[in-house]
């Protein structure tokens, strides 16, 4: 009969000291366990209450497919996992990439370490322009490829919009030109935001009872993203041609 795991909830970094204390690691299910019942130095890392697969208001039909997706730029740095307090990063991870069947949710693909092809959590936002507050509505589970052509102002700053922009063709079969005009539209969209200073609504991870982490103050976010948005060509951010 197999033995049930006694899961851990051990931050990145924490491991060293968590296998220090007697910790296991379960390449399986990438995650760490204790060998045996009653080992006091790990009882810290005792695993938390699952997270629920579906997050209080969140809308699961809100942003399907691949397109490029800018954050504004008070809003940069604000993903799901810099907001998340580090012990509850794992468990809301294994929850939204458990539930797309460890698939990517725009492609289709798995995980893939020869091709360093990975899985990460992407946030699908609405925004309430008359009251400025950006609202977490989805959590959605992408590949890296699909992530790094929704983050395409990310993927200029790295040098890679010519391998984000033809991944982004080849997924939802626009054309050159078409890829160009939707890489446009998506700029223009980010620039009128970007003139507004958004409040975080991040309720439906709160109401799941998971713990934040404080985000970088708006003021300093926005100063961060001109100083990275500067170092890309004007004509560049518009997509070629």
């Amino acid at each position: 009969m197999a033995v049930e795991r006694l899961w851990l909830d051990v931050p990145f970094a924490e491991k060293d000291m968590a296998k220090a204390a007697g910790a296991r690691w379960d390449p399986a299910a990438r995650r760490w366990y204790a060998p045996r019942p009653g080992m006091e130095a790990l009882l810290r890392w005792a695993a938390g209450a699952e997270v629920p697969e579906l997050l209080p208001g969140e809308d699961r039909s809100l942003g399907d497919g691949l397109f490029v997706d800018l954050v504004p730029s008070s809003c940069w740095f604000t993903n799901v996992r810099s907001c998340v307090a580090e012990r509850d990063w794992d468990r809301l991870r294994r929850m939204i990439y458990a539930r797309a069947g460890q698939r990517c949710e725009a492609c289709g693909a798995g995980q893939d370490r020869t091709a360093r092809r990975w899985l990460e959590a992407h946030e699908r936002w609405s925004y309430d322009e008359a009251r400025r507050v950006q609202t977490l509505r989805r959590l959605i589970c992408l590949c890296t490829d699909c992530h790094t052509a929704t983050h395409f102002g990310l993927a200029q700053v790295k040098g890679r919009a010519a391998e984000a922009r033809a991944h982004l063709m080849r997924v939802t079969g626009m054309s050159e030109a078409g890829a160009d005009r939707h890489i446009a539209a998506a700029f223009d969209t980010w620039q009128a935001r970007s003139r507004v200073s958004w409040t975080l609504d991040l309720s439906i991870l709160t109401d799941a009872g998971i713990t934040l982490a404080p985000p970088p103050e708006a003021q300093d976010r926005a100063s961060a993203a001109r100083e990275s948005l500067d170092r890309i060509p004007r004509q560049r951010r518009r997509g070629p041609g």
